[in-house]
């Protein structure tokens, strides 16, 4: 086994440009330090701050097997967790998985609870040499998480990114206090009965549905009113308005301000930037949606907030989601 000198990235699918642009790499240039398979970057040297990514595989390495038994002897003595993402040599990394304890990709019931065990990932090169970590940013496969969908009540399918992003939440809250305590998505910062929470940029009302079937108590926030069934809902105070022209101050204390509207992604920062200022929210989940090419120096603005988490969801396209949990 040999242990690699650098950090891999699972590109997030149809954005590879942007990962490339953050770890300044030239993918039509040969360069010794960096080797791509598929949609999995290898890079050498310190890990340059990247968030167009899957999942991070922090400590990679290369092994080499004469066998399919001595390939799954070499992963599950490392742990338990491994994903495979298919590059090469795709019969012999069936059957080598297939060895391997199973892992569950199935859509899941929301709430989620993320399990603490870590996830690997792995893949084959080629019949005889397998690429690994066991170590990866994400608690997901792959870094992809998918909900059963409600086809009926919701008003988008935008509740999607709040669902997944509060399972986030889950997986933040735990490494954020070093505790294993934190059980069920109850015991944990989720917004829930007598929480009260902004959703800026909310019509036609996917996030607002999704925080009032928890409970919260939600200040819905754009200019085009949102579905019928919530705007009757008394859960539901809703002001029809620029979210950014309004001021922390005409809401007062929150437990969560969310943010999916679509505008460029300094003005957001500047937003957002007035809420920590006044001190009334420390719990945040806004989507950056890129107008065009990626604004990374605003992603860094954002990722340098203390408490702060930015990733890529299963279910972003253009854009990244900030979570911020209150330190």
């Amino acid at each position: 086994m040999t242990q690699l000198p650098g950090t891999a990235w699972l590109a997030a699918a149809g954005f590879q440009h942007n990962l490339y642009h953050e770890l300044a790499i030239d993918p039509a240039r040969a360069d010794p330090t960096v080797m791509h398979y598929g949609d999995l970057v290898y890079r050498e040297g310190t890990a340059p701050l990247a968030f167009w990514h899957r999942t991070r595989l922090e400590n990679p390495f290369i092994a080499e097997f004469s066998s399919i038994k001595e390939a799954a002897d070499i992963l599950r003595g490392i742990q338990r967790n491994w994903a495979l993402y298919p590059f090469a040599a795709f019969r012999r990394s069936a059957l080598i998985s297939e060895k391997l304890p199973k892992i569950s990709i199935k859509p899941r019931d929301f709430p989620f609870h993320v399990p603490d065990s870590p996830m690997g990932l792995w893949t084959l090169l080629d019949n005889n040499h397998l690429f690994a970590s066991a170590e990866t940013s994400s608690p997901f496969p792959l870094g992809e998480i998918r909900f059963v969908e409600d086809h009926e009540n919701p008003p988008s399918r935008a509740y999607l990114k709040m669902f997944e992003a509060l399972a986030w939440v889950s997986h933040l809250a735990r490494s954020l206090t070093g505790s294993a305590m934190l059980e069920t998505p109850s015991e944990s910062l989720f917004p829930g009965p007598g929480s009260r929470c902004v959703d800026a940029g909310a019509c036609p009302g996917g996030w607002t549905w999704a925080l009032r079937q928890l409970g919260a108590q939600v200040t819905a926030i754009d200019r085009s009113e949102l579905d019928p069934c919530l705007m009757a809902d008394p859960g539901v105070r809703f002001i029809k308005h620029d979210a950014f022209t309004l001021k922390p101050e005409d809401f007062g204390p929150q437990d969560w301000v969310c943010s999916d509207v679509i505008c460029y992604p300094p003005r957001l920062y500047e937003w957002i930037l007035k809420w920590l200022e006044s001190g009334l929210c420390g719990n945040f989940i806004c989507t950056i949606k890129m107008q065009g090419p990626a604004d990374h120096e605003t992603t860094r603005a954002f990722a340098a907030i203390p408490g702060s988490t930015v990733v890529h969801l299963t279910a972003n396209k253009n854009e990244l989601t900030w979570i911020r949990l209150k330190p």
